[in-house]
């Protein structure tokens, strides 16, 4: 990037969370325009956020992911231990002013690659009971919460580096079993196919 054109103010917690936002805008625009409004910045400031991350991950000397978040968000609220299969992962956590009970999940392999970078449930904060399809609001539940709620789930790959999707069956709220296709962007559920009907919407942040 030439001298001339590179940003003087250091992309900060709130930068970030406007390029959460901007890619959650694909499904949610009127949750976005909500979110937006509350950390107080206009359209124009969450283009130029998320254009700076794009510089910041594709540039030519850009840096391994775990340490961009660092510079980004600064040291983890918690880091611990995780076993997959047979290896030991590192599993970082750092808090997102927007979704107080969710936390920002980094999960680093052994040789210290990032192998997945998600919003999770913060630990001892209560999990939504999911138990029907009306219970599946965008933005209420992550991954790992619908997996588990409506298990078995078979994982579907997402459109977009960000993105995820569930394969699953869950009753509707006359207890007719339904085929559900749920998408999720950052790991945060954004929207739910279901047969038979429409995908699941909601007027209002959970």
């Amino acid at each position: 990037m030439p001298a001339a054109n590179r940003p003087t103010s250091p992309f900060t917690p709130l930068d970030f969370q406007l390029v959460l936002l901007r890619r959650m805008a694909d499904h949610n625009p009127d949750l976005v325009e909500e979110a937006r409004h509350e950390l107080g910045v206009s359209i124009a400031g969450m283009r130029e956020a998320n254009r700076r991350w794009q510089a910041m991950i594709r540039g030519p000397r850009s840096r391994s992911a775990a340490s961009r978040y660092h510079s980004v968000l600064g040291q983890p609220q918690s880091v611990t231990t995780r076993k997959i299969g047979d290896l030991e992962c590192e599993a970082r956590l750092w808090p997102v002013a927007l979704w107080p009970d969710l936390r920002f999940e980094v999960l680093l392999a052994p040789n210290g690659v990032v192998w997945n970078e998600w919003l999770v449930r913060a630990p001892g904060a209560p999990a939504p009971e999911l138990r029907t399809v009306d219970d599946l609001r965008p933005w209420s539940c992550t991954v790992d919460e619908v997996a588990r709620a409506f298990a078995p789930a078979r994982p579907l790959e997402g459109t977009a580096p960000t993105r995820w999707g569930l394969k699953f069956t869950a009753p509707d709220s006359s207890g007719v079993r339904r085929d559900c296709v749920a998408e999720f962007t950052w790991g945060l559920l954004q929207r739910v196919a279901v047969s038979g009907g429409e995908a699941v919407a909601v007027s209002g942040r959970p």
